[in-house]
Protein backbone atom coordinates (compact mmCIF):
# COMPACT_ATOMS: atom_id res chain seq x y z
CA UNK A 1 0.00 0.00 0.00
CA UNK A 2 1.45 3.30 -0.93
CA UNK A 3 0.94 5.04 2.67
CA UNK A 4 3.66 8.07 2.07
CA UNK A 5 4.28 9.39 -0.66
CA UNK A 6 6.70 11.73 -2.02
CA UNK A 7 6.56 14.39 -5.32
CA UNK A 8 9.56 16.44 -6.70
CA UNK A 9 8.16 20.39 -7.53
CA UNK A 10 10.63 21.18 -10.25
CA UNK A 11 11.83 25.22 -9.76
CA UNK A 12 12.38 25.87 -13.70
CA UNK A 13 10.43 23.73 -15.24
CA UNK A 14 6.32 23.82 -15.25
CA UNK A 15 4.92 22.22 -12.01
CA UNK A 16 0.99 21.55 -12.66
CA UNK A 17 1.21 18.03 -14.17
CA UNK A 18 2.73 16.78 -10.69
CA UNK A 19 0.95 18.72 -8.30
CA UNK A 20 -2.47 17.43 -9.74
CA UNK A 21 -1.41 13.95 -10.35
CA UNK A 22 0.26 13.54 -6.93
CA UNK A 23 -2.36 15.31 -4.80
CA UNK A 24 -5.02 13.29 -6.67
CA UNK A 25 -3.34 10.31 -5.93
CA UNK A 26 -2.59 10.85 -2.86
CA UNK A 27 -6.54 12.08 -1.71
CA UNK A 28 -7.97 8.48 -3.43
CA UNK A 29 -5.13 6.72 -1.49
CA UNK A 30 -6.07 8.40 1.74
CA UNK A 31 -1.88 8.95 1.65
CA UNK A 32 0.81 11.55 3.38
CA UNK A 33 2.32 13.55 0.66
CA UNK A 34 5.76 14.76 1.11
CA UNK A 35 6.52 18.05 -1.35
CA UNK A 36 10.17 18.09 -2.21
CA UNK A 37 11.56 21.33 -4.41
CA UNK A 38 15.38 22.46 -4.95
CA UNK A 39 16.50 25.71 -5.50
CA UNK A 40 19.90 25.27 -7.09
CA UNK A 41 23.09 27.16 -6.91
CA UNK A 42 25.53 27.21 -9.22
CA UNK A 43 28.25 25.04 -9.10
CA UNK A 44 30.81 27.99 -9.62
CA UNK A 45 29.57 29.22 -6.22
CA UNK A 46 30.58 26.17 -4.42
CA UNK A 47 34.25 26.94 -5.33
CA UNK A 48 34.51 30.21 -3.03
CA UNK A 49 33.99 27.94 0.20
CA UNK A 50 37.76 27.97 0.18
CA UNK A 51 38.19 31.46 -0.15
CA UNK A 52 37.50 33.09 3.49
CA UNK A 53 34.50 34.27 5.27
CA UNK A 54 33.75 37.52 2.64
CA UNK A 55 33.64 34.99 -0.41
CA UNK A 56 31.68 32.31 2.05
CA UNK A 57 29.26 34.51 3.05
CA UNK A 58 28.73 35.31 -0.96
CA UNK A 59 27.71 31.64 -1.12
CA UNK A 60 25.30 31.28 1.49
CA UNK A 61 23.17 34.59 0.23
CA UNK A 62 22.89 32.26 -2.75
CA UNK A 63 21.85 29.07 -0.97
CA UNK A 64 19.55 31.46 0.78
CA UNK A 65 18.34 32.58 -2.48
CA UNK A 66 17.88 28.63 -3.98
CA UNK A 67 15.81 28.32 -0.90
CA UNK A 68 13.52 31.13 -1.62
CA UNK A 69 13.08 29.85 -4.75
CA UNK A 70 12.24 26.61 -3.59
CA UNK A 71 9.36 27.74 -1.38
CA UNK A 72 8.08 30.14 -3.79
CA UNK A 73 7.39 26.32 -5.97
CA UNK A 74 6.13 24.81 -2.87
CA UNK A 75 3.49 27.17 -2.09
CA UNK A 76 1.40 26.48 -5.25
CA UNK A 77 1.57 23.12 -4.27
CA UNK A 78 0.81 24.03 -0.32
CA UNK A 79 -2.24 26.27 -1.88
CA UNK A 80 -3.38 22.56 -4.02
CA UNK A 81 -2.70 20.36 -1.15
CA UNK A 82 -4.34 22.11 1.43
CA UNK A 83 -7.38 22.99 -0.70
CA UNK A 84 -7.70 19.26 -1.37
CA UNK A 85 -7.88 18.40 2.48
CA UNK A 86 -4.68 15.98 2.10
CA UNK A 87 -2.14 15.08 4.98
CA UNK A 88 0.93 16.81 3.67
CA UNK A 89 4.66 18.40 4.30
CA UNK A 90 6.66 20.83 2.42
CA UNK A 91 10.70 20.04 2.36
CA UNK A 92 12.63 23.14 0.51
CA UNK A 93 16.07 22.73 -0.37
CA UNK A 94 18.53 25.32 -1.71
CA UNK A 95 22.18 23.29 -2.96
CA UNK A 96 24.58 22.75 -5.98
CA UNK A 97 23.22 20.15 -8.44
CA UNK A 98 25.46 17.50 -6.85
CA UNK A 99 24.42 18.02 -3.84
CA UNK A 100 20.60 17.96 -4.35
CA UNK A 101 20.53 15.14 -6.50
CA UNK A 102 21.90 13.01 -2.93
CA UNK A 103 19.56 14.71 -1.00
CA UNK A 104 16.47 13.98 -3.03
CA UNK A 105 17.39 9.99 -3.59
CA UNK A 106 18.36 9.75 0.44
CA UNK A 107 14.76 11.45 0.76
CA UNK A 108 13.05 9.16 -1.34
CA UNK A 109 14.01 5.96 -0.03
CA UNK A 110 11.74 6.51 2.69
CA UNK A 111 8.62 6.60 1.10
CA UNK A 112 6.26 4.46 -0.27
CA UNK A 113 6.18 5.80 -4.00
CA UNK A 114 8.13 8.74 -5.59
CA UNK A 115 6.61 10.91 -8.26
CA UNK A 116 8.39 12.84 -10.66
CA UNK A 117 8.36 15.22 -14.12
CA UNK A 118 8.77 13.54 -17.45
CA UNK A 119 12.70 15.00 -18.35
CA UNK A 120 12.37 17.30 -21.47
CA UNK A 121 15.21 17.23 -23.39
CA UNK A 122 14.59 20.46 -24.69
CA UNK A 123 14.77 22.41 -21.63
CA UNK A 124 18.57 23.48 -20.08
CA UNK A 125 17.78 22.92 -16.63
CA UNK A 126 18.87 20.23 -13.87
CA UNK A 127 15.53 19.84 -12.71
CA UNK A 128 15.70 17.31 -15.96
CA UNK A 129 18.45 14.79 -14.62
CA UNK A 130 16.84 14.85 -10.94
CA UNK A 131 13.92 12.31 -11.92
CA UNK A 132 16.70 9.50 -13.02
CA UNK A 133 18.82 10.74 -10.26
CA UNK A 134 15.54 9.62 -8.05
CA UNK A 135 15.21 6.41 -10.11
CA UNK A 136 18.72 5.32 -9.08
CA UNK A 137 18.97 6.08 -5.45
CA UNK A 138 15.27 5.43 -4.27
CA UNK A 139 15.35 1.97 -4.25
CA UNK A 140 12.07 1.63 -4.58
CA UNK A 141 9.09 3.00 -7.69
CA UNK A 142 9.10 6.03 -9.16
CA UNK A 143 6.29 7.19 -11.22
CA UNK A 144 7.25 9.12 -14.22
CA UNK A 145 4.14 11.98 -15.21
CA UNK A 146 4.42 13.43 -18.60
CA UNK A 147 4.84 17.09 -18.92
CA UNK A 148 1.84 16.82 -21.08
CA UNK A 149 -0.12 15.26 -18.07
CA UNK A 150 -3.38 16.90 -17.05
CA UNK A 151 -4.99 15.40 -13.77
CA UNK A 152 -6.40 13.78 -12.11
CA UNK A 153 -3.95 10.86 -12.33
CA UNK A 154 -6.37 7.59 -12.64
CA UNK A 155 -4.39 3.74 -13.48
CA UNK A 156 -8.10 2.03 -13.98
CA UNK A 157 -6.38 0.71 -16.91
CA UNK A 158 -2.77 -0.81 -16.35
CA UNK A 159 0.35 -2.08 -19.18
CA UNK A 160 2.24 -4.86 -17.80
CA UNK A 161 5.67 -4.38 -20.04
CA UNK A 162 7.24 -7.62 -19.62
CA UNK A 163 10.28 -9.28 -20.72
CA UNK A 164 11.18 -11.96 -17.51
CA UNK A 165 13.69 -9.66 -16.29
CA UNK A 166 14.65 -8.68 -12.72
CA UNK A 167 13.96 -5.10 -13.04
CA UNK A 168 10.42 -6.29 -14.83
CA UNK A 169 9.64 -8.70 -11.95
CA UNK A 170 10.37 -5.64 -8.85
CA UNK A 171 8.07 -3.39 -11.01
CA UNK A 172 5.83 -5.75 -11.02
CA UNK A 173 5.58 -6.27 -7.38
CA UNK A 174 6.06 -2.22 -6.56
CA UNK A 175 3.04 -2.26 -8.96
CA UNK A 176 1.08 -4.48 -6.89
CA UNK A 177 -1.60 -1.35 -5.08
CA UNK A 178 -2.52 0.02 -8.43
CA UNK A 179 -2.41 -3.43 -9.65
CA UNK A 180 -5.08 -4.81 -7.06
CA UNK A 181 -7.39 -2.02 -7.77
CA UNK A 182 -6.84 -1.98 -11.64
CA UNK A 183 -10.47 -2.33 -14.09
CA UNK A 184 -7.94 -4.33 -16.58
CA UNK A 185 -4.22 -5.80 -16.56
CA UNK A 186 -2.96 -5.86 -19.92
CA UNK A 187 0.83 -8.14 -20.38
CA UNK A 188 2.36 -6.52 -22.72
CA UNK A 189 4.98 -8.68 -24.51
CA UNK A 190 7.65 -7.80 -27.22
CA UNK A 191 9.28 -10.81 -28.95
CA UNK A 192 8.22 -13.08 -26.11
CA UNK A 193 9.57 -16.61 -28.16
CA UNK A 194 12.98 -14.78 -28.78
CA UNK A 195 13.63 -12.45 -25.25
CA UNK A 196 11.94 -14.59 -22.65
CA UNK A 197 13.02 -17.62 -20.89
CA UNK A 198 9.93 -19.60 -20.83
CA UNK A 199 9.95 -20.02 -16.89
CA UNK A 200 9.17 -16.22 -16.73
CA UNK A 201 6.51 -16.00 -19.77
CA UNK A 202 3.73 -13.75 -19.85
CA UNK A 203 1.80 -16.92 -19.38
CA UNK A 204 3.67 -17.81 -16.11
CA UNK A 205 3.05 -14.28 -14.62
CA UNK A 206 -0.72 -14.54 -15.70
CA UNK A 207 -0.54 -17.52 -13.34
CA UNK A 208 1.21 -16.11 -10.85
CA UNK A 209 -1.24 -12.73 -10.95
CA UNK A 210 -4.12 -14.98 -10.97
CA UNK A 211 -3.22 -16.32 -7.29
CA UNK A 212 -3.53 -12.53 -6.17
CA UNK A 213 -7.45 -12.35 -7.78
CA UNK A 214 -6.13 -10.66 -10.90
CA UNK A 215 -7.11 -11.57 -14.27
CA UNK A 216 -4.58 -9.87 -16.52
CA UNK A 217 -4.67 -10.33 -20.55
CA UNK A 218 -2.27 -10.39 -22.49
CA UNK A 219 -0.86 -8.92 -25.69
CA UNK A 220 2.34 -9.84 -27.58
CA UNK A 221 3.85 -8.36 -30.39
CA UNK A 222 7.08 -8.02 -32.63
CA UNK A 223 9.30 -5.22 -33.04
CA UNK A 224 12.61 -3.93 -33.74
CA UNK A 225 14.59 -2.94 -31.33
CA UNK A 226 14.37 0.60 -32.20
CA UNK A 227 10.92 0.39 -32.48
CA UNK A 228 10.23 -0.85 -28.94
CA UNK A 229 9.06 2.39 -27.13
CA UNK A 230 6.60 3.28 -29.95
CA UNK A 231 5.21 0.47 -30.12
CA UNK A 232 4.28 -0.03 -26.67
CA UNK A 233 3.36 3.77 -26.59
CA UNK A 234 1.02 3.06 -29.83
CA UNK A 235 -0.67 -0.33 -28.00
CA UNK A 236 -1.15 1.79 -24.54
CA UNK A 237 -2.91 4.05 -26.97
CA UNK A 238 -5.55 1.66 -28.99
CA UNK A 239 -5.75 0.18 -25.44
CA UNK A 240 -6.70 3.62 -23.63
CA UNK A 241 -4.34 2.50 -21.18
CA UNK A 242 -3.78 5.14 -18.12
CA UNK A 243 -0.72 3.64 -16.68
CA UNK A 244 2.74 1.54 -17.84
CA UNK A 245 4.41 -0.45 -15.68
CA UNK A 246 8.10 -1.64 -16.75
CA UNK A 247 11.76 -2.00 -15.20
CA UNK A 248 14.13 0.93 -15.68
CA UNK A 249 17.89 1.40 -17.00
CA UNK A 250 18.39 -2.32 -17.45
CA UNK A 251 21.93 -1.47 -18.62
CA UNK A 252 23.72 1.47 -17.17
CA UNK A 253 22.83 4.87 -17.84
CA UNK A 254 25.94 5.74 -20.41
CA UNK A 255 25.35 2.37 -22.01
CA UNK A 256 21.42 3.55 -22.75
CA UNK A 257 22.77 6.96 -23.94
CA UNK A 258 25.17 5.65 -26.65
CA UNK A 259 23.67 1.97 -27.34
CA UNK A 260 19.96 3.64 -26.82
CA UNK A 261 18.05 2.06 -24.80
CA UNK A 262 13.98 1.47 -23.93
CA UNK A 263 13.81 3.45 -20.65
CA UNK A 264 15.88 6.38 -22.54
CA UNK A 265 13.51 6.44 -25.03
CA UNK A 266 10.36 6.01 -23.34
CA UNK A 267 11.80 8.95 -20.92
CA UNK A 268 12.30 11.24 -24.10
CA UNK A 269 8.52 10.51 -26.23
CA UNK A 270 6.47 9.41 -22.79
CA UNK A 271 2.81 9.74 -23.19
CA UNK A 272 1.21 7.63 -20.89
CA UNK A 273 1.99 7.82 -16.87
CA UNK A 274 4.78 4.92 -16.19
CA UNK A 275 5.18 3.59 -13.14
CA UNK A 276 9.66 2.62 -13.15
CA UNK A 277 11.68 0.34 -10.47
CA UNK A 278 15.27 0.47 -10.96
Amino acid sequence: MYKDILVHIPTERPMRPVIDGAISLAKHLNAHLDAVAAGYVASSAAYVLDGGAAVAAVFELERERAVERAEAALEVFKSEAAHAGISYACHPLGAIPADAAGALGEIARLHDLSIVLQPDPAQGSFDNDVPGEILFQAGGPVLFLPYTFRGPFKARRIGLCWDGSRLAARAVRDAAPFLARAEEIVIITINEADAVPGEVSASQLARHLGRRGLTPRRVGLSAARSEIQPTILSLAADEGLDLLVMGGYGHARWQERFLGGVTRAMLEAMTVPTLMSH
